[in-house]
């Protein structure tokens, strides 16, 4: 009776009634949406086209199960250093010297067990703590001077850098020596053989770390500071979290993953060169952009990570086999973060 009443008397004014339509949502809304829901959706479909496209032009040799098990052999540093890169990522900010640290790490985990005759057990725990150390430099640059991360870890990239040439006397550990002295440094090259696939510890080690990752990420307190963190710094400050203890203890966490890439590295390669992973640090933000992490904070999921590394692996690994020249295999993956990009601002406009 009173709506009735309430219409009648807003038809005599001359007035019309709030009416509340549902709202007309586009395809193109609605892809956006869900991708903004399902960040990793995006990786996920650019990998299974990418797997589709090369198996097309290059048939089964492509899918061929050691071929398949050398795609992830070539992502397993990338990938590694990729989880170092996306906790930084997620609370808005970037890390440049992840690459140069990995080196000077392996570097000290070389010298310590072949030049200084430490057993390798004590050369790997000095080389995670000098990861530990450089993370907590770039923290405390960040988080006490109010530095901004993209400058000081440019700085710290080229200061890391400096003093791997230095303590390594740019000279390489050969892998005779550590295969003789140090067999330990060399674990993570252990390869082994499944169904004509061959994998190497390195790779298990490599979703481990995913695995326990994620469940840091989305299971526990910490990871939920993370992301509220890197989403909305004055609202997580306002709910209670010590917005800067998170930013020191992420830096420090990715400076001791970085440090678990580096004895990985040494399994890979067999050797310590002070001249080696000088591409990780891009190939880590490529990793994390593709994966669907947004350069903006407080977005992303550390399996698209996962599945940005492979779409990577795999452009190179197929390109390679159709005998694209290597200059039009960078192209392909520039203009890869070009789009990946283009896409997240896209997304963050729902």
């Amino acid at each position: 009776m009173a709506t009735d009443n309430f219409e009648a008397v807003a038809a005599s004014a001359g007035g019309s009634v709030a009416s509340f339509e549902p709202e007309h949502v586009t395809l193109g809304e609605r892809i956006q949406r869900f991708l903004h829901n399902y960040p990793t959706a995006a990786p996920a479909f650019v990998l299974l086209m990418a797997v589709t496209f090369f198996y097309a032009i290059i048939g089964g040799k492509f899918l061929d199960p050691f071929n398949l098990s050398l795609v992830f052999q070539q992502v397993t540093i990338i990938g590694m250093i990729g989880v170092a890169q996306t906790l930084v990522i997620l609370t808005a900010g970037i890390d440049l010297s992840v690459g140069a640290i990995m080196v000077l790490c392996s570097v000290v985990m070389g010298r310590t067990a072949i030049h200084l005759g430490l057993p390798a057990e004590l050369a790997l725990l000095l080389g995670l703590t000098a990861g530990a150390v450089c993370g907590a430099i770039n923290g405390f640059l960040i988080t006490r001077l109010r530095l901004p991360p993209f400058i000081t870890t440019l700085g710290t990239w080229s200061i890391f850098f400096a003093l791997n040439l230095w303590y390594s006397e740019s000279e390489t550990i050969r892998s005779q020596d550590i295969a003789a002295n140090a067999p330990l440094l060399q674990f993570m090259g252990i390869s082994f053989e499944i169904f004509g696939a061959r994998f190497t510890t390195g790779t298990l080690a490599l979703f481990a770390l995913f695995a326990g990752m994620w469940y840091a990420l989305n299971h526990t307190p910490w990871g939920r500071h993370v992301y509220a963190t890197g989403d909305d710094p004055q609202a997580a400050q306002l709910a209670g979290i010590n917005t800067e203890r998170v930013l020191l203890s992420v830096y420090i966490v990715a400076g001791v993953i970085c440090a678990f890439a580096a004895w990985t590295l040494i399994g890979r390669i067999g050797s310590v060169s002070p001249q080696a992973g000088q591409s990780a640090n891009l190939d880590s933000i490529t990793a994390v952009v593709i994966g669907g992490t947004s350069l903006f904070g407080g977005r992303g999921a550390i399996v698209g990570t996962l599945l940005g590394a492979l779409v990577v692996g795999v452009f190179r690994n197929g390109l390679a086999l159709a005998g694209v020249d290597v200059l039009w295999q960078e192209f392909s993956i520039g203009l890869l973060i070009i789009v990946a990009v283009a896409v997240d601002q896209w997304i963050r406009r729902a």
